[in-house]
């Protein structure tokens, strides 16, 4: 019997197994909501689009390899994964939270809090052992970000998950890495019980779906997880699922000239003695740690001006980085998230958190580095930032 060979990441995205009977080149699109029983007795792989489609099945199947899970999940959005995984609370849980997350993952918590009297509690997570001596045998629930969107901030993922498992073997672990991609890190290595992506940004990579993934190792896991999706109906559609597949080859490809542009203009906007963040410079304060943990520093940094004025009229001054919400494009996308992705963390909040208003994010794409750099040093200069 022959052994499966093992490749590497980036041959495992290209390579797309798939079961059909012409033998196609591409995975075949199933864009259909029923299908057909045998009979009574045999009621076949598939019935309902809803509880699964060989198209859905495919990509998650291809995503178990890439994550490196045992299970995975493709949903409609980033953030209805993060609705499932947040259905495996009950009233009165206690939950640990970043200080620094995504806009929408912080809105749901807050509601969560507010409509299911879950108890959260939000720390900076690069304080290792504030958080460690936060958890306890009642912490059901962690959620945490690395690199964290958008302070950039890094986390002792390991050190961390090792903790709460010490601490409560029951405790669940929730890392969204997003930001990273299974190219750059893989959370499940690290110990967590449950990774998670918007699909919507690098996976894909062209902002022409949106969706979310999940992955697990627990069985027990998968199975509830399961439910919750086929209870809700948030699978995710055929069709967005052959997207997904399709962007899915390219991910290695993207994200290695997508981090190549985003150390260069990192370096240049350094050189420009603006205060940039980003883990692939070595003034960040958690280098050493996130290269400890990550095979790259990515695609998304931010930097600060010391002037709202003048973040507002760089952002609204390039021509190539479009002002968009959203990260992990072809395409260069600049934003300033106080204004946009984490409007929703009100201003006190934001004050208390060391959100700076004049912060800007940038996500960088694939395109000509020097054109990027000159798009910036022109808007910079207008603004009066340089």
């Amino acid at each position: 019997m022959s052994i499966p060979k093992k490749y590497s990441l980036e041959t495992d995205v290209v390579f797309v197994g798939h079961d059909d009977q012409f033998n196609s080149s591409v995975p075949p699109l199933y864009q259909t909501a029923t299908f057909k029983q045998e009979s009574l007795s045999n009621m076949g792989e598939y019935d309902y689009t809803r509880s699964g489609n060989p198209t859905r099945t495919t990509v998650q199947q291809h995503l178990a390899k890439v994550m490196r899970a045992k299970s995975v999940f493709a949903v409609t959005s980033g953030m209805s994964a993060m609705d499932t995984i947040s259905r495996l609370l009950s009233p009165g849980d206690e939950v640990i939270a970043g200080d620094d997350l995504y806009g929408g993952t912080h809105r749901l918590l807050v509601y969560l809090q507010k409509m299911s009297q879950i108890k959260v509690s939000h720390y900076d997570t690069t304080d290792t052992d504030l958080v460690k001596s936060k958890i306890s045998s009642k912490t059901k629930m962690i959620f945490l970000e690395s690199p964290t969107n958008p302070l950039i901030k890094c986390v002792d993922v390991r050190e961390i998950t090792r903790h709460a498992h010490e601490v409560n073997p029951e405790c669940i672990v929730v890392f969204d890495n997003t930001m990273m991609s299974p190219i750059l890190m893989n959370p499940l290595e690290l110990g967590v019980d449950i990774h998670y992506e918007s699909a919507t940004k690098y996976l894909n990579g062209h902002h022409d779906i949106m969706a979310g993934v999940i992955a697990v190792n627990n069985q027990d896991l998968a199975a509830k997880i399961y439910f919750i999706i086929n209870s809700t109906g948030c699978g995710l559609s055929p069709f967005d699922s052959w997207l997904l597949v399709r962007g899915l080859k390219t991910l290695a490809l993207r994200v290695e000239r997508q981090q190549e542009n985003a150390i260069k203009i990192a370096h240049w906007l350094e050189s420009k003695g603006l205060k940039v963040r980003y883990p692939g410079l070595k003034s960040h304060p958690q280098y050493e740690l996130h290269k400890s943990i990550a095979r790259g520093p990515g695609a998304v940094l931010s930097f600060e001006t010391g002037s709202v004025e003048t973040s507002e009229k760089i952002v609204d001054g390039c021509d190539l980085f479009g002002v968009t919400v959203s990260f992990g494009c072809v395409n260069s996308l600049i934003s300033l998230p106080c204004k946009m992705s984490h409007a929703s963390i009100d201003e006190k909040t934001r004050s208390e958190r060391a959100l700076p208003e004049d912060l800007i994010r940038l996500c960088i794409g694939i395109e000509n580095c020097d054109d990027l750099i000159g798009d910036l040093e022109h808007s910079l200069r207008v603004a009066g930032a340089i």
